[in-house]
């Protein structure tokens, strides 16, 4: 409360001043993340995606890559209810329209090329578990991420964490209120980050698809991944007529988003 030696200060204590306060660190404005959350199509001559900027800047005719999908274009305008911005910063939530017509969907994740996240479907993480109901290893569970709702099934629990002791046990199980280091292995492939270097991006929480109550959280700490190269797939794969045939392709058929090999 105001001390009443104060009473020259109209403001708010201390106290409510330190719980509102928004900090902002250098790590959130260093690699551009946006989870797609809505896909804008009113009429033919629009198409936005909405979400909220989760770190990094972005700005008019930066290029930007879809994740997992790979394909590529630069930002056409950034939309908001008040009017067009030159540039978007964390937290902002923003519509952003790009030169081209690309396949993107809710939970897709938007960045910028020199910041290319991994994409994969296997991942060790730490968990605290927040049901009563003890987690089951090799049950499916929805897995959410950010915008991202996918399933998948922890396979392995790594270590239990005795919070008295911070000493890492062997467990087959995690009982209410447990901490654990577990694997999991989704059904598809994602974008996906560590919880150290994206906070926002790197945490997830566990949905029972039964009662589809929230059971557990977790951070993503390592990955299994394929990383993504910038300039395509492997293509020792393919024969020199192939290799002609998708740059052809890629050439005179842009809007096809023909990945390049």
């Amino acid at each position: 409360s105001i001390s009443s030696h104060m009473d020259w200060y109209p403001g708010a204590s201390l106290m409510k001043l330190l719980e509102t306060v928004r900090v902002a660190t250098d790590k959130d404005l260093q690699h551009f993340r946006f989870p797609v959350q809505y896909v804008n199509r009113p009429d033919l001559d629009f198409r936005g995606y909405c979400g909220t900027v989760a770190s990094g800047k972005v700005s008019i005719s930066d290029e930007l890559v879809v994740l997992p999908s790979g394909k590529r274009s630069r930002v056409k305008s950034i939309v908001t209810y008040d009017g067009d911005l030159q540039e978007a910063s964390p937290g902002q939530a923003v519509t952003i329209t790009l030169d081209d017509e690309i396949d993107i969907s809710r939970g897709d994740l938007l960045v910028k090329p020199g910041d290319i996240a991994a994409v994969g479907n296997q991942f060790s993480a730490d968990l605290v578990w927040m049901s009563e109901e003890p987690l089951d290893v090799g049950r499916e569970y929805h897995i959410k991420f950010a915008t991202k709702m996918t399933s998948g099934v922890v396979s392995e629990i790594n270590f239990e964490t005795d919070v008295n002791t911070l000493e890492q046990i062997q467990s087959s199980r995690l009982e209410l209120n447990s901490i654990g280091n577990c694997v999991v292995k989704l059904n598809e492939n994602i974008a996906l980050d560590s919880y150290n270097d994206f906070p926002k991006t790197g945490a997830f929480v566990v949905i029972d698809r039964l009662t589809n109550g929230t059971v557990a959280a977790g951070m993503i700490r390592s990955f299994k991944a394929a990383i993504r190269s910038e300039e395509g797939q492997d293509s020792s794969r393919y024969n020199a007529f192939e290799r002609d045939l998708n740059a052809l392709v890629r050439k005179h058929y842009p809007e096809w988003g023909c990945k390049a090999i």
